[in-house]
């Protein structure tokens, strides 16, 4: 799973969630979308960069409201 923003650091994405910012996930390729009630694994930055953080984020609505 990806951000919609490619956040560089995990601690760019949870600063964002922190502060309220609308951030949804997507999986490219074959995947599904995450449910509502659902921790979903996310890593980045985007590819082709290389993944350099992975992070767990909990979806409600659509937008992820919580980080670890």
């Amino acid at each position: 799973m990806y951000t919609s923003r490619n956040f560089r650091t995990k601690k760019a994405f949870k600063d964002a969630v922190a502060n309220g910012e609308r951030v949804t996930l997507f999986q490219p390729g074959l995947g599904g979308d995450v449910r509502d009630g659902e921790w979903a694994t996310v890593e980045g930055p985007h590819f082709p960069a290389p993944h350099t953080w992975y992070a767990q984020a909990f979806i409600q609505n659509g937008i992820v409201i919580k980080v670890k």
